[in-house]
């Protein structure tokens, strides 16, 4: 975790993620499944005989400036088919989405589903912290996507999110264990830094710096299929 943190830090793009991310800079239209709204929900077909999984987060779901098949969902949809688990994996990510975001978003996703997913996949949070934003503020919204999820009894994949250094040592103290902490309270499978394998290596990054391109989701997803499939299996 610690190697993570200095390899985050000795980036400096905190700048050139923001205007990846932020709502300074218009994001690419998103795909097909998912209009770029807080009232957009995934038109997800029905699934007959396999798995229902939802990828709900930010621009690092939603497939940041790669080509469609490229991005997070449609690569672990067949990352999981090569392990033998048929299942269909939704992509509602939205890019630009900070944790409230997503909360205003979040019923309305459901609602459109065909049915009730077997596992959502929550990734929100990083668009906070380029910001700014509280952490607390951060908190407190997860919690109300995860309290709802619960309600629903939809199991939960959280991917984390690390603070850069940038923000300074306060701030990590207040941002860094939000996503254990709500894992355990609600007992989610934890993957606790989406960028694993990934930040500092300029070979598998968009030229942002920090967005994977296709061989960085490649990793992304290699790392997260098993975790995926096992709360599946569960």
């Amino acid at each position: 975790m610690a190697g993570r943190l200095s390899q985050y830090g000795a980036l400096a793009l905190i700048v050139q993620l923001a205007s990846g991310c932020s709502d300074n800079t218009p994001p690419p239209p998103p795909p097909p499944q998912v209009a770029n709204s807080a009232q957009a929900a995934p038109a997800a077909a029905p699934v007959a005989d396999g798995k229902l999984v939802v990828a709900f987060g930010d621009s690092l779901y939603a497939g940041y400036n790669l080509d469609q098949g490229k991005g997070l969902a449609p690569m672990l949809e067949q990352a999981l088919a090569a392990r033998g688990m048929k299942a269909q994996v939704v992509n509602a990510g939205v890019s630009g989405d900070t944790s409230a975001a997503g909360l205003a978003r979040l019923a309305f996703t459901l609602d459109g589903l065909a049915r009730k997913p077997d596992l959502m996949l929550v990734g929100l949070g990083g668009n906070d912290m380029l910001r700014g934003l509280s952490p607390e503020t951060t908190r407190d919204n997860l919690d109300a996507i995860l309290a709802e999820l619960k309600k629903r009894d939809i199991p939960v994949l959280l991917t984390g999110m690390l603070a850069s250094p940038n923000m300074g040592p306060d701030y990590a103290a207040a941002f860094n264990p939000i996503f254990p902490t709500l894992a355990t309270k609600y007992d989610a499978t934890l993957y606790p830094f989406m960028l694993d394998g990934v930040i500092g290596d300029r070979a598998l990054q968009l030229p942002d710096g920090i967005h994977p391109n296709d061989k960085g989701v490649e990793v992304i997803v290699g790392k997260l299929t098993p975790i995926v499939e096992g709360a599946l299996r569960d």
